[in-house]
């Protein structure tokens, strides 16, 4: 990681562990706010590759100056999760931002059950998104409408699940790994696959461990890219 001026100016790429509960907005304003202080600049940009909920951990790519006019051909690209689903119980967000809303049996669910109702879930399907999501509906943002108790139709869209597997299967909680193309929302594959074993499910934890050839293992959190800054 380049930290100088020019570089900054110029186009750097920043991989960031997202923290727990930190919205993908606030660690933009972080290395925003980091940055402008160090160099004494009135004016940077900076944005972010590919949105993270609050709930989910793991890579954020952030681009500052030139960079940023790559941010869409790095959203473009494939991006790998682990994650937990939990089953018997959904939530309205489709994860534990908001409460349970309903509880199903899981007694009948087994095994063998699993592995094939994950097959139906692998390669190219449809998918809705979450009416809790960023996604934009006549200039609203589709959250708008869910936190006012609107109802609006959400379309659904065609995603690629290139693999999904379960990592450890500890009923009513299956962990997973999941690549995946752009736009999947790994919050609807929780919800959807719950459903598909007609017994509701959830997204309990995410973390976002690849985009591309990019790797959280070579990330680091705002705070210790803070802390670098401050010791140029």
């Amino acid at each position: 990681m380049n930290l100088s001026l020019e570089s900054i100016l110029e186009g750097q790429l920043f991989l960031v562990d997202k923290p727990l509960e930190w919205t993908s907005f606030q660690v933009v304003n972080k290395l925003k706010w980091a940055l402008k202080t160090k160099y004494k600049l009135k004016k940077l940009k900076v944005g972010h590759a590919g949105t993270l909920d609050p709930l989910a951990t793991g890579l954020l790519l952030v681009c500052t100056g030139k960079m940023t006019k790559k941010i869409s051909e790095i959203q473009a690209l494939e991006k790998a999760y682990t994650g937990t689903i939990t089953l018997g119980a959904t939530t309205p967000s489709y994860d534990l931002e908001t409460t349970i809303d309903q509880n199903f049996p899981t007694d009948h669910i087994t095994k063998e059950q699993l592995n094939v109702v994950k097959k139906k879930f692998e390669g190219e399907i449809d998918q809705y998104p979450p009416i809790f999501s960023a996604i934009k509906k006549e200039g609203k943002r589709l959250y708008e409408y869910a936190r006012k108790g609107e109802k609006t139709k959400i379309e659904s869209r065609k995603v690629t699940l290139y693999t999904f597997n379960f990592t450890k299967i500890d009923l009513p909680q299956l962990h997973f790994d999941v690549r995946c193309s752009k736009g999947t929302y790994i919050r609807s594959l929780a919800h959807d696959f719950g459903k598909a074993l007609k017994s509701g499910g959830h997204l309990s934890q995410l973390r976002r461990t690849a985009i591309g050839f990019y790797r959280v293992e070579d990330a680091l959190t705002p705070d210790q890219i803070s802390e670098k800054l401050d010791g140029i």
